[in-house]
């Protein structure tokens, strides 16, 4: 084993051309975003993503003409391991090279192994890092505050092309300052001369909107300040609102959108600023919300491990109607649920497993427009046998069995994904008041459009196929159906010529792999007359095959809809601009 020093320094050298083209994509954003280039910020986006199995390849490829068979030896794991970690100390980016070495051992070994002797299964104890001032730029407002928010946006604009400009930056300045006046102000009292506003340098791009992501430090506590930036398409720029609570801001960085587009020299850093923002939100998510979405598995998966340490509860089969393709189940303690595919899949579902795994695989590339759970795709997932219940082994036994392995007191579950837990939303509506229920069906129909208008049919639009998120969102989760909107060929049901026609049980006219008819859309509230007159008080387009035509017009003629992480109602005003 004399090539375990070079084994180690190919993987420091292959994790170090990993990061260095994220970053430069990533830094390409700015670009992009100056430049209004909506649909190639998409394309760079999924092409970030693909980046990394890219270069684990590669590096695998090189190490095994290297080592050659001692790379199948989990003794050469073992030896390689500690001199990997002796090249880390001092590395700025420990943790995510780590991940990267997880990555390289589980593409030898196809994901079966899972040894903390040969890789970086739990993390080792480090002291809570302290975040340097070099990542924010700071402001004090002892003095005029509207000359400090000139100077904020000043300074920020400062890092676009010198063809950009604000496009009414008096106005812009008025709304943030009434903001913080009306918002802030009042929270900070007299503590006024001892608060201070800290803004990362990074600037968050995702889709057509630039963020400024910071916070409002006084006596120890933080108030979140994010300004969203917003290109006018004619050369200019204009700030859409400004954000300063928790719940927001957790709604931008959710696990339904699509990953930021974010330099991060230290991506451990910009971690710990957003935590004291969202102290709620895992840290699995906020790397996942940066683009470090491995690092963001192996996050997940370390919590996940001292969640199952510290609790004593069993899996159970999660609630809701049971589906036709998965068998999902969940730990009541734990904000996660667990989606296995079925060896087999009830009628009327005609479909491989393979293909399903393909559509999930597509979600993950796609603009989640905020309507779409993101879903982490496991191998090989090992569970403590003994905390499953009964009637969840059982189940699994019976319609998963093809991918259950026991090993001793472990349950291995080859392929899985794992998911944030929400309320399935017909289970939601059974308890709601009528004033939920409204809401409920308001924010099911905009779930719809917003997926439309990224180009995305859902398929199997039931109630049970979508969720509710603490923040009362509404989430799509199921994708085994999902095709391109412009796949779909939207149509109305004829009209029956005959008696016999109109008295068939089953369609009597021609119906193609693609084709839909909205019309049939109401018998998704079946046996729920309320929540249908609900849906329908707000969205009953969706009923029409002109909506769907449009929106397939709008889509083919290159638009990228305007869809955003906060209310309307939270937009400033631009005093007519469109």
């Amino acid at each position: 084993m004399s090539n375990l020093p070079r084994a180690a320094e190919l993987i420091l050298t292959g994790f170090g051309r990993y990061f260095q083209c994220f970053q430069l994509m990533t830094q390409a954003a700015c670009g992009l975003f100056e430049k209004a280039q909506w649909r190639m910020v998409q394309e760079l986006s999924a092409q970030r993503i693909d980046l990394y199995k890219e270069i684990v390849v590669e590096i695998s490829v090189e190490l095994s003409g290297m080592a050659g068979p001692d790379l199948r030896q989990l003794e050469f794991w073992r030896a390689l391991k500690p001199i990997f970690s002796r090249k880390l100390i001092g590395h700025d980016n420990q943790e995510i090279a780590e991940t990267f070495f997880n990555s390289i051992f589980c593409h030898q070994f196809h994901h079966q192994r899972i040894d903390d002797s040969c890789m970086f299964v739990v993390a080792d104890a480090r002291p809570t890092a302290v975040i340097s001032q070099d990542i924010f730029n700071r402001y004090t407002i002892e003095g005029s505050l509207r000359t400090l928010i000139h100077r904020i946006l000043a300074d920020y604009m400062a890092s676009y092309s010198c063809n950009f400009r604000m496009e009414d930056a008096e106005r812009d300045v008025d709304n943030i300052v009434k903001a913080v006046k009306e918002r802030v102000l009042p929270l900070i009292k007299m503590q006024r001369k001892n608060t201070q506003i800290e803004i990362l340098k990074s600037v968050f791009y995702r889709n057509k909107g630039a963020y400024l992501v910071g916070r409002i430090a006084y006596a120890s506590e933080f108030i979140p300040f994010v300004i969203p930036l917003i290109n006018n398409e004619r050369g200019g720029v204009y700030v859409d609102t400004a954000i300063f609570d928790s719940d927001d801001v957790s709604i931008i960085f959710s696990f339904t959108r699509s990953y930021f587009m974010v330099e991060t020299p230290v991506p451990s850093q910009i971690v710990s600023f957003l935590q004291q923002l969202l102290p709620n939100k895992a840290s699995a998510e906020l790397y996942n919300a940066i683009g470090q979405n491995k690092h963001g598995k192996t996050e997940f998966y370390r919590s996940f491990l001292q969640h199952v340490k510290q609790s004593d509860d069993l899996f159970v089969i999660a609630p809701g109607i049971k589906g036709m393709v998965m068998s999902v189940f969940t730990l009541p303690s734990y904000e996660i649920v667990f989606k296995v595919i079925k060896d087999r899949f009830d009628p009327p579902k005609d479909m491989s497993a393979e293909t399903v795994r393909e559509k999930y695989r597509l979600v993950s590339h796609l603009d989640r427009v905020g309507r779409m759970a993101d879903t982490q795709e496991y191998t090989h997932f090992r569970f403590p046998l003994a905390r499953f219940s009964s009637e969840l082994l059982e189940e699994l036994q019976r319609v998963v069995p093809s991918q259950l392995v026991f090993e001793g007191a472990e349950l291995v579950i080859l392929h899985l994904y794992a998911e944030r837990k929400m309320i399935p939303l017909n289970l939601y509506l059974h308890t709601a008041s009528d004033e939920q229920i409204e809401d409920a069906m308001d924010e099911y129909g905009n779930a719809i459009k917003q997926i439309a208008a990224a180009n995305v049919f859902p398929g199997d639009m039931l109630l049970k196929n979508f969720g509710v998120t603490r923040h009362g969102r509404v989430v799509f989760y199921d994708y085994d159906e999902i095709c391109f909107l412009t796949e779909c060929v939207f149509r109305e049901i004829p009209e029956p010529q005959t008696d016999e026609q109109a008295m068939s049980s089953t369609p009597w006219y021609d119906v193609g792999a693609f084709d839909v008819f909205p019309e049939e859309f109401r018998l998704f509230f079946s046996g729920n007359p309320k929540a249908r007159r609900a849906f329908e008080k707000y969205h009953s387009d969706l009923y029409s095959v002109v909506f769907w035509r449009n929106m397939q017009e709008r889509i083919l003629a290159g638009n990228v809809v305007d869809i955003f992480p906060y209310r309307r109602k939270k937009r400033f005003a631009r005093n007519g601009h469109s």
